[in-house]
């Protein structure tokens, strides 16, 4: 079996600020004119429309940071970083980025054989196709050590048998990444990574029900069903069986830093709207942001929203230099992420009663924010991780 080569590592440093301004720019028009006219049909539907990502693709937003030769932008994490932030500021959540664009891809850049790459990445950066890693099981979350789904060797094939829930573009996705046990004695060492390309709906392979979410509900989250599904041997990540668990914890503080990122983008969309909206909204004789008690309550939040800024700018320059490590991206997800849910909440309340309807993006916020405290790894083992290193 063909191993995998070492992907080209990014160029240390950062990109140039006025490239990084044009795609700003880029993005925010994307998300605003193309996209979001369509949100609330895409929230009816339960998932967005595949020309979305065909379209994204053909902008260049697709794999920003993967190199040229395997169809990406040749970039690095600080371009992703604007897609994510700005899909964010935009109140844009149908189109799971965070997995298709920043995720998925670098598990094949990483793991996967140069001819996989070839074949496989280019797909995902034009949009023609979908991504998505099914990790989660309906009996563990967080605790990846203990999935239950097998894949067992049966000549050049392995048999995948089992159950995913909460796949994030599971009811789209045609490149699926399956976490799954080939060696049941080994623990954490018994974990494999398989690439099974989905896009023809092949025999073994059922796509459950698109999950009701609070929040989110434009984003196809699903479960996903495993009976005898065969996948190539040749497309078991890394070439050596049992390597799954260690691959997953190398690309989990990437996966948390997009977290962050996203984080950020909302906090700062909601500190502007509600600044926007309290210096408009009359009462008590002057506008609401005239009312001491409103304007500490945004000072507080811009405070936090400008320390976030730091923080999380620190975390993608290092992690562009190579430099993050598993501790500081945990810290990254689960403070953001919790500063995020408070802000929104404050930002929400200044709104009154209209801060409830769904109609003001504010209310859209506070929903979609409380799952970035549960995925990409709970919170609570966030905070676990950090203490171990304490």
């Amino acid at each position: 079996m063909a191993m995998p080569q070492t992907p080209p590592r990014p160029v240390a440093g950062h990109a140039d600020r006025a490239e990084l301004a044009d795609l700003r720019a880029l993005a925010r028009t994307f998300f605003e004119t193309v996209v979001m006219p369509h949100e609330e049909r895409f929230e009816q539907q339960g998932r967005p429309d595949r020309e979305m990502y065909r379209r994204a693709g053909e902008l260049g937003l697709l794999c920003m940071s993967v190199p040229t030769e395997y169809g990406g932008g040749g970039g690095t994490f600080e371009h992703e970083a604007v897609l994510f932030e700005e899909q964010t500021r935009a109140g844009e959540s149908a189109l799971q980025l965070g997995v298709d664009t920043g995720i998925v891809p670098h598990y094949l850049l990483h793991y996967a054989t140069h001819e996989q790459r070839l074949a496989w990445i280019p797909k995902l950066a034009s949009g023609e196709w979908i991504g998505a890693i099914a990790m989660t099981e309906p009996a563990t979350g967080s605790d990846l050590k203990n999935i239950r789904t097998r894949a067992v060797r049966d000549g050049d094939e392995y048999v995948v048998t089992g159950a995913k829930t909460f796949i994030s573009n599971g009811a789209t996705c045609d490149l699926l990444i399956i976490a799954a046990v080939t060696d049941p004695g080994a623990g954490a060492r018994g974990i494999s990574l398989l690439v099974a390309e989905v896009d023809d709906g092949p025999a073994g392979f059922r796509r459950g029900q698109v999950l009701k979410k609070i929040g989110q509900k434009g984003q196809d989250t699903a479960e996903l069903f495993f009976d005898g599904l065969r996948v190539p041997a040749r497309n078991l990540l890394g070439g050596t069986p049992g390597s799954g668990f260690a691959q997953l914890m190398r690309q989990l503080p990437h996966e948390r830093l997009i977290v962050a990122t996203a984080a950020m983008g909302m906090m700062e969309a909601a500190v502007e709207a509600t600044v926007a909206y309290t210096k408009q909204r009359q009462a008590f004789g002057g506008t609401l942001f005239d009312l001491q008690s409103t304007r500490f309550t945004l000072a507080e939040a811009a405070t936090t929203v400008a320390v976030a800024r730091a923080f999380v700018d620190a975390c993608v320059a290092r992690h562009v230099r190579g430099e993050l490590d598993a501790t500081t991206a945990a810290m990254a997800k689960s403070w953001t992420s919790e500063q995020q849910c408070r802000v929104v909440d404050s930002c929400l309340q200044l709104f009154g009663g209209y801060g409830y309807m769904t109609e003001y993006p504010i209310a859209r916020m506070f929903v979609d924010s409380r799952i970035q405290k549960i995925y990409a790894g709970a919170n609570e083992v966030m905070k676990d991780l950090i203490a171990r290193s304490l």
